[in-house]
């Protein structure tokens, strides 16, 4: 499942985070690469510790907390702090999967990555190239957004960025675990949720709104992990 949520910063809110992010030092990206990753990954990050991106990333936290359509499509458990990286003329990352257990610095715990996100904070016109193709049984998607778009897709998936031939692209990236671990579980609850919401608008006062809540809330029980 790959969704697209729109909004997720406001245009205000991105010209502040990229105010921040040209006044930082960025760093090799290979950093946070795995051993397979780092072979293909040619571009810039700012450092996990570095006081820019852990503020940054608290804001994307809390920007997420309050976006309906990323609860409802993450079910999220626990978020890897948001780091932040860069491409510039010919950077590219070839194809790889992300790692499947990442170690939230600083706290020795771990999470699962059940889910990759991309938050973009350059605007599409900003520059060629740097499209985002994750890779599932029906074919290469093409990702490019808006500034302040997220994208949401399956970490077990295989994706690249293309090289970036104009301009810079820059974004936010992290991992989250899910509450729940199957990415068809959370599609079936993540299409009953909107059709819940959508009989809500339509017949407020409808019976089978009760009913199809329960449903949803029992599917939840059964496949969350808390």
């Amino acid at each position: 499942m790959l969704i697209q949520i729109p909004e997720v910063l406001s245009q205000e809110e991105v010209v502040q985070f990229r105010n921040e992010l040209d006044r930082a030092d960025w760093v090799d990206g290979k950093v946070t690469a795995g051993y397979q990753s780092a072979r293909v990954k040619d571009n810039v990050q700012l450092p996990e510790s570095s006081p820019v991106a852990i503020t940054l990333g608290r804001r994307v936290v809390q920007a997420l907390e309050r976006n309906p359509l990323f609860i409802s499509a993450a079910l999220p458990a626990k978020i890897f702090p948001p780091l932040f990286n860069r491409y510039n003329g010919g950077h590219s990352f070839g194809s790889h999967v992300d790692n499947s257990i990442r170690r939230i610095p600083g706290t020795g715990e771990q999470i699962r990555t059940d889910l990759s996100v991309t938050l973009f904070l350059s605007s599409p016109e900003e520059y060629d190239g740097g499209e985002l193709l994750v890779e599932d049984t029906y074919g290469a998607h093409s990702v490019k957004l808006p500034a302040g778009h997220m994208v949401l897709y399956p970490s077990t998936s295989l994706h690249r960025v293309l090289p970036v031939t104009r301009g810079s692209r820059v974004c936010s990236f992290f991992w989250l675990q899910s509450m729940v671990r199957s990415d068809a579980h959370r599609s079936l609850l993540l299409n009953l949720d909107v059709a819940i919401q959508k009989v809500g608008r339509d017949m407020e006062n409808h019976p089978s709104l009760v009913e199809l809540t329960s449903v949803y809330h029992n599917l939840l029980r059964e496949w969350a992990e808390v």
